[in-house]
């Protein structure tokens, strides 16, 4: 049996038969199977739109060639006795709790917010005008902020190929599609996601992990070192380890952590705004067309020098998708993104933010308790500007030229827009940087301009970063990890994950 790899140029709505058809014309074989190995889109030339990809082809009539082995986790299991408490249900902080659990440790993951289905009915009731529910909501709950955005899994992340493939496997045994494992810029959809978290919970229940939901970490009992009880909501846990996924929104659980010595530092991060077009508009100016058979909605992805100072740069995309109130606490008002896995909402939507240190908002050198209460108050000045959660917002001109005028704009955004000032409520140097970067994504993409800047983005990443050893265990501690997100090492569903792998792997 011979093995070869070829590269394919094929129509956007190309099918399998068809496929079939360009391999075996250009091998010039019949019988062979045959998968993609890799998937993107090549639209440089809008009147040739095409898919690259990359094919892996099997046939007796094929002469030679060996099938590359792909990397595998190996996680060895035997019967431990050590407990584990893992906090926090967020890629990281679950995929975590699944390694140590398939290793043999008795582990307990607890989460503050409820399971999938209830943290989506409140958050419906909420977006239907409804009160906020602070266990639930798109920061808090199962499955973390991941669970409701775009559900993009790519990630920048160097050296984690075998946790990569880990998760992706994981995912697609819970029900993902396959093309995840191929595609260059893959995405599960929020929708794809809420079934998704539910089934790997039922997966780490039957290999023996108990779950608690509703169950927020208040605190942890230090002795030398070491976490000898975390405290929680529903009572004292004992644990040979804690391994803590906190998220970038948990900020009383950051406080209670300083407070026990864990060590922080203030770290680069950005801020911004959330800008959102007309899905056609993205459309047109990527494709030349409105709609583009086989291929669900135009992307972006742009970057800018800013002011010379401060990068500008688009995130999480989300084509075809919604705007969405993302606060995490009662008081505070930001925005994010997300899109259901056909992203075939009228619009599209990504962050701009300008990158900076939280040093230089403040103007001196700050902590990272400072760093947090800094981006904090800012939160609740969009809050209190909006006294509520709609979203304070302005057309781009507008922006660009400091003058409110246009006060009726469209947006997906499900609890109303309040026309407002962006350009005063944001920092200065972050405005200055963001109108440069804006002027710069208009020569770039035809009829930029006409978009609109929602809200408040403050989440892109977490402004604090822990101190931790090769081992992965916070300095200063014999038995306390800090993964993911929250631990200002990762950022992404991917990335994020891959740190609570490795930090699991370490132990094991």
């Amino acid at each position: 049996m011979g093995y070869t790899q070829i590269s394919l140029k094929a129509p956007t709505s190309y099918n399998d038969a068809m496929l079939r058809q360009m391999i075996a014309r250009q091998l010039k074989i019949r019988q062979f199977s045959f998968q993609v190995e890799g998937k993107s889109l090549d639209a440089r030339n809008k009147s040739n739109i095409h898919w690259l990809l990359r094919v892996a082809v099997v046939s007796d009539e094929i002469k030679g060639g060996d099938m590359p082995l792909q990397e595998t986790l190996d996680i060895p299991y035997k019967n431990r006795k050590q407990k584990v408490l893992v906090v926090g249900s967020g890629p990281a902080g679950f995929f975590c709790a699944l390694v140590l659990q398939k290793a043999g440790f008795q582990t307990t993951l607890v989460e503050r917010g409820s399971e999938v289905l209830a943290r989506n009915r409140s958050i419906q009731t909420f977006e239907r005008g409804g009160a906020f529910d602070p266990r639930n909501n798109y920061a808090f709950g199962e499955g973390g902020a991941g669970t409701f955005s775009d559900g993009k899994l790519t990630s920048r992340s160097k050296h984690i190929s075998k946790e990569r493939q880990f998760i992706l496997n994981s995912y697609i045994e819970a029900g993902a599609p396959e093309e995840i494992v191929y595609m260059t810029h893959p995405h599960l959809g929020t929708d794809n996601l809420i079934r998704i978290v539910k089934n790997l919970r039922q997966q780490y229940h039957e290999l023996g992990g108990e779950m608690l939901f509703e169950t927020l970490l208040e605190d942890i009992v230090v002795k030398e070192g070491r976490v000898v009880e975390a405290i929680t909501s529903g009572g004292g846990i004992n644990a040979d380890a804690v391994f803590i996924a906190p998220g970038h929104s948990a900020y009383e659980t950051y406080r209670m952590l300083i407070g026990r010595g864990v060590q922080f530092r203030a770290k680069n991060f950005a801020i911004g705004s959330r800008m959102e077009h007309p899905q056609e508009i993205i459309n047109l100016a990527q494709w030349g067309k409105r709609k583009l058979p086989g291929v669900k909605a135009a992307e972006y992805r742009l970057t800018s020098p800013g002011d010379g100072k401060h990068q500008v740069y688009s995130f999480c995309m989300c084509p075809g998708g919604m705007v969405v109130p993302a606060t995490a606490y009662a008081h505070t008002n930001i925005v994010n993104g997300m899109s259901f896995y056909k992203r075939d909402g009228q619009f599209a939507n990504a962050a701009c933010v300008a990158g900076l240190h939280p040093s230089e908002l403040a103007g001196k050198e700050v902590s990272a308790l400072e760093a947090l209460n800094m981006v904090e108050t800012l939160e609740r000045q969009f809050y209190e500007f909006s006294q509520g959660y709609t979203a304070p917002s302005c057309s781009i001109p507008d922006f660009l030229e400091g003058k409110l005028r246009n006060s009726h704009l469209q947006s997906s955004y499900p609890l109303g827009l309040k026309p407002a000032p962006l350009w005063e409520m944001l920092p200065a140097n972050v405005v200055n940087a963001l109108r440069s970067g804006l002027l710069d994504f208009k020569r770039k993409i035809r009829n930029f301009e006409d978009g609109n800047l929602i809200g408040l983005e403050s989440k892109t990443s977490a402004p604090i970063q822990v101190l931790r050893e090769e081992t992965g265990l916070c300095t200063g501690f014999e038995n306390l990890y800090i993964v993911g997100e929250g631990s200002g090492y990762a950022g992404g569903i991917i990335s994020s994950a891959a740190d609570g792998v490795k930090a699991a792997m370490r132990m094991v």
